[in-house]
Formats: C-alpha cells, structure tokens, sequence
C-alpha cells in the first residue's frame, strides 16, 4: 500500500466509524431494550456475562460464538475501565461489539479487494478504498452493526478466513471458518468455499496443461459453449477420480476437510445443523430462493447489472441461442410451481420489508411469480456475464456453495444474503469511476431510508403495548 493510498484509507475507515458511532448513539437512545431477535441474544450474553455457561434459551437457533465473544471483550474491558454494575454487558455494551466487526469488515474487504485484484494495474487506490467503503456500509449488513445480531461477527469471521486461504494461509483460514460457524453453522459452506478455491486453482493449472498438449485453440478456461463445458466436466471427474491428484488436493485443504468432518459429527450428534428452535427452521428444497437472491442482487448492484450495454448484449444472446433459453425457463417454470414455500413469518411479520415485498409484489395474482421469469433468467444471465474474468473451475465451485446456502431455506430473509452477495461483489472487475460512485450514493440513499423509517415511523401492534420499528 503507497503511502497516499495508507492515508486515504485510514481516514475513510476512520470517517466511517466517526458517523457509525454518530447513528449508533441514535439508536441506542431511541431504542434502548432489547429488539426483535436481540430479546433472546441479549439475555444469553448476559447469562454469559455473570458466569451461567451452562443456561440456554431454546429459542436460540445459532452456537453460541457471539455471546462467548463478547464476554471475552466487554469483561477484561470493564476490568481494565473499572467499569461495574448494569453497564457492564449491557444492551448498549453488547451491541458496540458489532460496530467493532463493522470497522473489522471495512479492513477485511479493503484487503481482500486489494488481493483479489492485485494482478489488475489499472485499478487506483482510490478506486480500492471507494469500493471497500461501499461494501461496509451495504444496507443489508450495515443495518445490524446497530443491533446485536450474529451477522457483523459472521461476517467478519468469514471474510478473515476467506482472506488467509487467498494467501495460502489455510490452518490459520480453517480455524477462522470454525470461528465463522460458532456465529452460525450455515458458514460451513464458506469453509468449502475456501477448499474449493484452492481445488479450482490447482484444475485451472492442469486444464490449462491439458489444452497445451492437444493445442485445441476452441476450448477456453473462461467460457465456452455446451460441448466445451462438457469436456471440461468431464476433466474434472477424471482429475478428481486421479489417485494422485486426490492425494494433492487433500494434502492441500486438509485443515477444511478436518472442519467439515467435524461439522458432520455436530449435525449426527445434535440431530441436525439447528440448535434451539427446529419447528420453524426446517430445510427444505426451496429453489426459488436461487431466483431471489439474483434480484437482491440486481436490485444491489444494479450499475454492475442492470446497464443499457448489458440488456443490448443479452437481447443478442437470446437470439442467438433461443432453444436453451426456452428450456432453462421451462425448468424455472417448474421449479417456481413445485418448489415455492412460504413461511410463516414472512406472512405474519409486518416489520421486515419481505413482508412488504411478498404482500405488492408477490400476492398481487398468483401468476406474478411465473411472470418474473424473464427477469429471472436476465438476472442469472447478467450475475454469471459478471463473473467471466474468473476461471470456470471457480465458476462451478461458486455456484454450488450459492445454492448450498440459498436453497435449503424456507424463510425469505435478507440477511441469509449477505455473504453470497460480498463474495460475489468483491470478485467481479472494477467498474468506472461514475459508477461506483453511483454504487455508494445508492447505499447512502437506502441507509438514510432505512434508518429514518426504523428510528421515526413506529407503529403498534392491536395486542401489545410495544413499539414496533421496520427493519431488513
């Protein structure tokens, strides 16, 4: 990092902080107990706090990372400031913890997209800081940095393992992905994600190999047509059914393939991956949530996705391959028809947006959902013509841990989005100057709108007394 760059970044990441601690004092005053999930998160911190290890909450779906954490923050703090009584694992208290993973997350991101895109000389510092910026206060994560919830920690503990696994750093990544699982057993997938990382490596040199020696210029290690994926799938069987490059590849990712396998001894033990609560955690095969996380996406990243060169270019494509459109429609069709669930909660819970956007939007007619296939099918188009500058190794390995991750869930909730979405988004090229600028003043515009209708546009419930405030 140039001496220019260290300082521009110190003082985003520094100014960022400043205006956090700002609205963290909002928020802190205008809600002070405990809200939504924090009803069960803070209580069990607490618990925590005066030495009940053995008390649990059955209500409480996730390990206990969080809490465990933040004893081991808030106590030797309080000892050192001399701080006693109610103060100490306070609501207050508790919570600062996730504005200490917010900053934790900017540096995470800043290097991370410094590593990702090193190789590319015509991305600024300035650029590097800009998009880092953007992602930590995208509105989906940054919202939660003000409560205490799991996903600042998750997040952090992820993106720290993904980091160490770029620099080949990979007993350092494996623990920092049981880390990452501690907060929530869904990050189980991003520790593959980081195996498969070094898998793709190594089937991208050996592809690369296998095409020198038969000095076909047709097939691509980027992208191809049917045919080519079809030897490339068949490469990787025969790679992987290799003796000897299984041998390779498990002396490489042997520390993720030790946290996986004890991953599975936790769900054989615990009689499944949720802890608590299972009655309305139930897995399920709910691919249509495929289809939302490529309009969250969209909807996210739309100076990235949603471009008149970008709607031309598919239009093009459509064209000219309008049998494998037709057929990848047909199955989405299917797929919306056999395998749309919608939960409980989503239904009854009128402080999350998904409520709002399943009540306009879904709920108008019961053709709504066939009709947004186009849209769909422009949205996967556009989320992997994004991804063109990685190998295809990296492509498939993506993608499986994305439907990993997205599909077994029942609920629509934004929040399980957010991870798929960071990967996605620090992996794909630069855009100019105007459009990242656009990108963030987009994420300003949706945080102020966020925040102003959580902290002023309260309402109450018929059959209770309490505040009630909309979130993500």
């Amino acid at each position: 990092m140039e001496r220019a760059e260290a300082y521009g970044f110190s003082g985003a990441m520094s100014g960022a902080f400043l205006l956090s601690c700002l609205l963290f004092a909002a928020v802190s005053r205008r809600q002070r107990g405990p809200y939504m999930d924090e009803v069960f998160h803070v209580p069990q911190a607490q618990a925590y706090c005066h030495g009940r290890f053995l008390q649990w909450d059955p209500m409480i779906t996730t390990l206990p990372g969080l809490y465990l954490l933040s004893v081991g923050v808030v106590k030797p703090a309080a000892w050192l400031l001399g701080w006693t009584g109610s103060v100490v694992c306070s609501v207050g208290m508790l919570r600062f913890i996730n504005l200490l993973f917010s900053a934790g997350n900017f540096y995470l991101l800043y290097l991370l997209l410094f590593k990702i895109h090193q190789k590319n000389k015509a991305v600024s510092g300035f650029q590097r800081i800009l998009s880092a910026l953007t992602l930590a206060v995208f509105p989906t994560l940054y919202f939660f940095t003000f409560l205490y919830y799991t996903d600042p920690g998750s997040v952090f503990f992820t993106l720290f393992s993904y980091l160490m696994c770029l620099y080949g750093n990979h007993k350092t990544s494996a623990l920092l992905g049981f880390c990452g699982f501690m907060f929530r057993q869904t990050n189980i997938v991003w520790t593959v994600f980081c195996a498969g990382n070094v898998v793709a490596e190594k089937l991208n040199e050996a592809w690369k190999i296998e095409l020198q020696k038969k000095k076909d210029e047709k097939i691509s290690s980027r992208k191809g047509s049917f045919s080519d994926l079809t030897r490339i799938l068949q490469f990787l069987v025969e790679y992987v059914l290799s003796p000897k490059n299984l041998v390779t590849l498990i002396a490489l990712t042997w520390p993720y393939i030790v946290l996986v396998s004890l991953f599975f001894v936790f769900v054989f033990i615990n009689g499944g991956i949720v802890v608590g609560d299972r009655s309305s955690h139930e897995a399920c095969l709910h691919f249509p949530q495929l289809f939302y996380f490529l309009s969250f996406t969209v909807f996210f990243s739309f100076p990235h996705l949603l471009t008149p060169a970008k709607i031309r270019k598919f239009l093009l494509s459509l064209q000219k391959h309008p049998v494998q459109y037709s057929l990848v429609a047909v199955i989405s069709l299917f797929l919306i028809w056999k395998f749309t669930y919608v939960h409980k909660y989503l239904l009854a819970d009128n402080r999350h947006y998904t409520f709002y956007v399943w009540r306009k939007v879904f709920q108008r007619h019961e053709l709504v959902k066939y009709l947004l296939v186009p849209f769909y099918i422009f949205a996967g188009w556009s989320f992997a013509d994004t991804l063109k500058s990685k190998s295809i190794f990296w492509i498939l390995m993506y993608f499986v841990c994305l439907l990993a991750v997205t599909v077994p869930q029942k609920l629509l909730e934004f929040r399980y989005f957010i991870l798929p979405f960071l990967i996605y988004r620090l992996n794909i090229p630069f855009l100019s100057l105007y459009r990242q600028l656009l990108e963030l003043a987009f994420y300003i515009l949706v945080n102020a709108v966020t925040f102003y209708l959580f902290l002023n546009r309260t309402f109450q419930w018929e059959n209770s007394d309490e505040v009630q405030r909309f979130m993500w």
